[in-house]
């Protein structure tokens, strides 16, 4: 089953290929669409702090967070050469737009071509994934180890402090790319840089105060989400994980991502990047036309597909489980040893 399984990805694979077409005119539109509207969105967040409106504040604060995902799913697409039909216009785009999302660009696409390369495969575990252990590595644990274990996969740490960490923190040094030359360092030092002097150059406009009270909670809303969009995308029950020997890159695309099934309006705000199995399967399809790919092939839609409400139970997955090829919970697992 699993041969003919990964034959049919590999001929998913074949069949996405003319999709892959990226055009100015509609880079330039939802470009515009998304970064007007954040202007907006920040300067209508200002206006409510100058002025004590504090309802106006809290109402425009989530679409401004849903844009600055967006942004950033902008230069995800930039990243894959997926958003304009020129490889140095990506690059220069995505560079422009990680000052506003503070990720260094090049740090970043170098590190997400890994976790590309490597989905699934549980022999290179580590690089642009969450951590995520065996039942049998988790029972090897020691009590210390397993309670460490327990506290990262933590919802509060998971998407509260592993987004400020990710994003304000580790995306300031290039962890794990020391070694790997000049290129890490000038991405993430010419982006922190960058983000320093516009943070300097607005708070010299709008007062210190005033913008960290707009901007940071802006980000850190922004970063909670984007943690949550790629933990769902990969920590759903009927993932996909394999050694080396069983491995299949594009079995393990379309089949080890979920199809995010969202609202329209949450589909809009985060770029599509809910259809992630079609994304992996063939990432340099611009995700303006990841829907067509759907409506055009409505098989599709149903592989991994997860509801808003049925998410909600993946918080709870943590462990794979190499006997029933699925992700569990601790409680399964504790059960489980406990009754043996």
């Amino acid at each position: 089953m699993a041969g003919i399984d990964a034959t049919a990805s590999n001929g998913w694979a074949v069949k996405l290929i003319d999709y892959r077409t990226a055009t100015w005119q509609r880079g330039a539109l939802e470009l515009a669409i998304t970064l007007i509207p954040f202007v907006v969105a920040w300067y209508a967040m200002w206006f409510a702090v100058t002025h004590g409106h504090a309802v106006l504040y809290f109402l425009v604060l989530l679409p401004a967070a849903g844009l600055l995902v967006r942004l950033f799913l902008i230069q995800h697409d930039c990243g894959h050469r997926a958003f304009l039909p020129s490889r140095s216009a990506n690059d220069w785009l995505g560079r422009a737009l990680s000052i506003i999302t503070i990720t260094p660009y090049d740090y970043w696409r170098d590190n997400h071509a890994i976790h590309h390369a490597t989905s699934g495969h549980l022999g290179r575990r580590g690089i642009g994934d969450v951590d995520t252990l065996t039942v049998a590595e988790y029972l090897a644990r020691t009590p210390k180890g397993q309670r460490g274990y327990r506290f990262y996969r933590h919802p509060l740490v998971m998407f509260g402090v592993g987004p400020f960490y990710l994003f304000v923190l580790q995306n300031r040094l290039p962890f794990g790319a020391m070694r790997n030359g000049w290129l890490p360092w000038v991405s993430t030092m010419g982006t922190t840089a960058g983000v320093i002097a516009a943070g300097a150059l607005m708070s010299a406009l709008v007062g210190l105060k005033v913008f960290l009270l707009v901007h940071v909670p802006i980000v850190m809303v922004g970063a909670a989400v984007g943690v949550w969009l790629f933990y769902v995308q990969h920590q759903f029950e009927k993932t996909y994980w394999a050694e080396h020997e069983g491995w299949n890159a594009r079995h393990a695309a379309l089949h080890g991502s979920s199809h995010y099934d969202l609202p329209p309006v949450l589909r809009w705000f985060t770029a599509n990047i809910g259809v992630h199995h079609v994304h992996h399967l063939s990432s340099q399809i611009p995700y303006y036309r990841l829907q067509t790919v759907l409506r055009d092939h409505p098989p599709l839609r149903e592989i991994g597909r997860l509801t808003l409400r049925q998410s909600l139970a993946c918080i709870r997955l943590v462990l794979w489980d190499e006997a029933a090829q699925k992700m569990v919970t601790l409680k399964d697992v504790e059960r489980r040893h406990t009754t043996a």
